[in-house]
């Protein structure tokens, strides 16, 4: 179950990222998911630094944090990823 978790909560962080982020991104679902779930495996090694991976309730500052690391990877995947590409456009 942790493994659907991951990707579920990878999908949402990377579209919030992308919604974000301003401009367009060229990056397909499948990269933006998994930046994602990098960004919430960064946010949450951030949280237990600041020693809030762990409250009672909801956990409000982690949630902050993944989406902080989410924004920055999504953003930073995306040139990488246009870079890779060439920096094209593909034509339908």
């Amino acid at each position: 179950m942790g493994w659907l978790w991951a990707i579920i909560v990878g999908f949402v962080l990377g579209l919030l990222a992308k919604a974000v982020i301003p401009g367009k991104q060229h990056s397909p679902l499948w990269l933006t998911t998994i930046f994602g779930i990098i960004g919430a495996i960064i946010g949450n090694a951030v949280a237990r630094g600041f020693g809030i991976d762990e409250t009672p309730g909801i956990d409000w500052g982690r949630h902050v944090l993944q989406l902080a690391a989410a924004i920055v990877i999504v953003f930073l995947g995306d040139m990488a990823y246009t870079a890779a590409r060439g920096g094209r456009r593909r034509r339908a």
